[in-house]
């Protein structure tokens, strides 16, 4: 993995941190009113009071944990996976499908429901693409969480949760066939991949393991609808989209080098640029924990950039910035501006 893309990861880390540490519950008392968990927490209060010593705390601890969980599946997870691919998540409308196309998918379906096959993708992908004149049928819009292109292939994933709901195999399995078919009919001259991604196994005892029979036996209806091929699972998924090697563990040092009980300090100390003049060390050793390169770059080159301020306001004006907004997002114009001058 190139040095550009660890930093980019750094930064989603350091944008997840940031918000979870701002709504993190220091005490109780701007809770929202719980009364019914609250109630049916006071039944298992001596088991809770081994560990937590507040149950208005461990409500609050609970609800900012489903948060962190939130902000993982629906942000962190894809934005890492597109740094990973150069992809992006794309919505799709208006593609088009014929109606054999339409029974082949419903026949499919149906036989994979009622247990007559097994999911087989190679076969399945045969039936949908051989097909592909008369296309007059729209098939409903839909959203790829990572998509990509080559130039002879389309890739596409759903990223799901690990803990997926009853009966979402089903729906995902018919909405990928319906996308393949259409993106197929709009893109006749490229191979289709469609997977789902897993981005762990929970069911694994290693951090970066996992067991694909095991996991698809453990999703309800998951191996009755899906091809184990098209399941990319924990570390299966990383490699895939870096088309490299321990990639899910990279990310994990990644994050284990940023997320530590210092990590508002240090993040404070690195946002002020001018801290660097009083604590340099520090400041430095922190860029370079945190994987920020491009900064190191600043820091090598601050002379230059000083010299160069002194006729050109803005040059000074870009040094004085924070690194991050109010949001704990990278400021990538300031960056960009300045490195640009160091070039020139």
């Amino acid at each position: 993995m190139d040095i550009l893309k660890k930093e980019k990861i750094a930064l989603e880390v350091i944008k997840t941190l940031k918000s979870k540490f701002e709504d993190f519950p220091e005490d109780a008392s701007h809770n929202r009113n719980a009364p019914f968990h609250e109630a049916f927490l006071e039944a298992f209060k001596v088991k809770i009071c081994k560990h937590v010593t507040d149950i208005p705390i461990f409500v609050s601890l609970a609800s900012w944990m489903h948060g962190l969980n939130t902000t993982l599946g629906q942000t962190f997870f894809e934005n890492v996976a597109h740094i990973l691919c150069d992809g992006e998540k794309r919505e799709f409308k208006y593609l088009l499908i014929n109606s054999i196309q339409q029974n082949i998918i419903n026949e499919i379906i149906n036989s994979l429901k009622n247990n007559n096959t097994n999911p087989d993708i190679s076969k399945e992908n045969n039936l949908l693409f051989e097909n592909q004149e008369n296309s007059n049928q729209n098939i409903s819009n839909f959203t790829a969480d990572v998509y990509y292109e080559d130039y002879d292939s389309i890739f596409a994933i759903e990223l799901k949760t690990v803990k997926p709901n009853s009966g979402i195999f089903k729906s995902e399995k018919e909405k990928i066939l319906y996308a393949k078919a259409g993106l197929k009919n709009k893109f006749p001259k490229k191979q289709v991949y469609y997977y789902l991604g897993f981005p762990f196994d929970p069911l694994n005892e290693q951090k970066c393991g996992s067991d694909k029979i095991r996991f698809l036996n453990y999703g309800i209806d998951c191996k009755k609808f899906f091809d184990p091929s098209e399941i990319l699972l924990a570390d299966e998924l990383w490699d895939f989209l870096s088309e490299g090697k321990n990639t899910m563990q990279l990310i994990l040092e990644i994050i284990n080098s940023i997320s530590k009980p210092d990590f508002m300090e240090k993040y404070d100390l690195i946002n002020n640029p001018s801290n660097f003049l009083s604590y340099p060390v520090n400041y430095k050793n922190t860029l370079n924990e945190w994987f920020l390169n491009r900064e190191l770059i600043i820091i090598q080159n601050l002379e230059l950039l000083l010299n160069k301020s002194k006729n050109e306001k803005n040059i000074n004006r870009l040094l004085k910035q924070n690194l991050f907004n109010a949001k704990g997002e990278y400021k990538e114009n300031r960056i960009s501006t300045l490195l640009e001058v160091i070039r020139n």
